[in-house]
């Protein structure tokens, strides 16, 4: 029987020598074993076909009845993992936070221990000495963990 272990230890195999990083790997239980990758630059459908090869070359029999998936995580799809975070540094994101508050900003920043990630946006705020209130930058820093979740935020101008 295969196993998610076996799945990804192939799938890192492959990762070694490529520029890619691992996102998901899934088994569900219809029978579907779901890969997902991806890379600074984006993902390239020849790239998701060899790393396919390459793993039913490394798996063979223990494929078995399973239908392989392999592709790019969604764009516009909440981040997974902190390589995710870093490679949209200075674009537009959406985080909702644990209390169900949606914030747009541009991720400036993410922690060396891919903990935090911090978040500029422009709110109002009244300033002392101004009658009407302001439209000011503040960085938020937003744990990881504590996020519902944060997603590229896809700008058409």
């Amino acid at each position: 029987m295969i196993t998610k272990e076996n799945v990804t230890a192939a799938v890192e195999e492959w990762l070694s020598t490529n520029d890619y990083f691992l996102v998901d790997t899934e088994i569900t239980p219809d029978g579907r074993i779901v890969i997902e990758i991806d890379h600074a630059d984006g993902v390239w459908i020849d790239d998701c076909a060899d790393l396919s090869r390459t793993l039913q070359e490394k798996l063979g029999d223990e494929l078995g009845d399973y239908e392989l998936e392999v592709g790019s995580a969604g764009i516009g799809q909440p981040f997974k993992v902190v390589q995710q975070y870093r490679n949209h540094i200075g674009k537009t994101i959406e985080v909702m936070t644990s209390d169900a508050k949606k914030i747009q900003g541009e991720l400036k920043s993410v922690s060396d221990d891919g903990q935090q990630f911090t978040v500029t946006t422009r709110e109002k705020q009244k300033l002392e000495g101004q009658k009407r209130p302001t439209m000011v930058e503040v960085d938020k820093t937003f744990a990881i963990a504590e996020v519902k979740y944060a997603k590229y935020l896809l700008a058409f101008k």
